[in-house]
């Protein structure tokens, strides 16, 4: 009975006592987690763009008076009430993070910390969905419902790096420069992202086909804004591609540059095929889950300028997946020609 009542009060606690989990199972938790929030959006994308987004009219419940949905709803409740039970899945995906992190010997910490924020986005996010059928699909309630899914997948994938990597103080592998043009590029594409929710605000997939607010920009003036900005990040990954190379920078900085290129070369043809075609439904979708794998690429460029170590209980020295310290072989690191890498 006490060892009973001892776990009742710390399960955590008491699956650690009596399970280690693999380092590489802790990875395959945190990139499953990852994978999840990237499909939550995905499917959150096809309520609206099925018009399903009031397929479930009230919440918690499905309608007044079912908690599920029932068959006089049709298939947009199907649709609306299958994005929400993803949510458990989505709970569970991120629960195994974080009883892998709370598990891993030696202890980390600062891993299980990020396990529990994904947890508390996930909640915040329910709660806002809920909020956002209250109020009828207020166009700026739905965009604040993406952009903090894009802040869990954004935390996702910090934390899927760092189960990739060791705890030691984070060592910088390119010049001040360097960084703070990467941090410049992120900006950018951060308000790339913010543009492409008034840009869908503002079109014409309200999430249902009754009268939905819009917010109230110019359609086609801000489809130009956000071209606009999707140039400048384009421009501004070739300018950190070619800063890299000066400086002769470490393999996964070049290799994570060259992926958010062709990301966002592919998101400028999705874009501008929408655009041209009505922006139909199929194209809105893959452009939408183009955006948070931009994103995700943009994250990865950032924590690849930097190094840990290797992942703590391995018998591993080298770098960890994904990094590559050293400079290319046969050229000299010419990172002093840009400023010193110390933080």
């Amino acid at each position: 009975m006490p060892k009973l009542l001892e776990a009742a009060r710390n399960p955590l606690a008491h699956v650690a006592q009596r399970w280690t989990p693999d380092p590489r199972t802790v990875q395959r938790a945190a990139l499953t987690a990852l994978v999840m929030s990237l499909v939550i959006v995905v499917t959150g994308g096809a309520v609206r763009l099925t018009g399903s987004g009031l397929g479930c009219d009230t919440w918690p419940k499905c309608t007044g008076d079912s908690l599920v949905v029932t068959s006089e709803m049709g298939v947009h409740g199907v649709i609306e009430f299958g994005n929400r039970m993803l949510t458990y899945v989505l709970c569970a995906a991120v629960g195994w993070v974080i009883v892998a992190a709370r598990s891993a010997r030696p202890g980390r910490p600062g891993l299980t910390r990020l396990a529990w924020a994904q947890f508390w986005i996930v909640m915040g996010n329910a709660v806002l969905g809920g909020i956002t059928v209250l109020t009828g699909l207020n166009p700026y309630i739905v965009a604040a419902h993406f952009l903090l899914a894009t802040t869990l997948i954004t935390v996702a994938a910090v934390t899927w790096q760092r189960s990739r990597e060791g705890d030691s103080p984070p060592r910088p592998l390119a010049g001040v420069p360097v960084r703070r043009a990467v941090a410049a590029l992120a900006v950018v594409n951060a308000a790339l992202i913010v543009a492409g929710t008034a840009v869908t605000g503002t079109g014409p997939h309200a999430g249902d086909p009754g009268e939905i607010a819009r917010m109230p920009f110019d359609w086609e003036r801000i489809s130009q804004v956000h071209a606009a900005l999707a140039w400048m990040a384009v421009l501004g990954t070739l300018a950190v591609w070619a800063l890299l190379r000066l400086v002769d920078a470490p393999r996964g900085p070049r290799a994570r540059t060259r992926d958010l290129f062709l990301l966002l070369m592919s998101q400028g043809v999705i874009g501008y095929a929408q655009y041209f075609l009505q922006v139909p439904e199929v194209l809105v979708g893959l452009h939408m889950l183009g955006s948070v794998l931009v994103w995700v690429a943009m994250v990865r460029l950032l924590l690849s300028l930097r190094g840990r170590g290797p992942v703590p209980g391995t018998e591993d020295t080298g770098p960890p997946a994904g990094a590559d310290p050293e400079p290319a072989a046969g050229r000299p690191d010419r990172a002093s020609l840009v400023g010193s890498s110390r933080p």
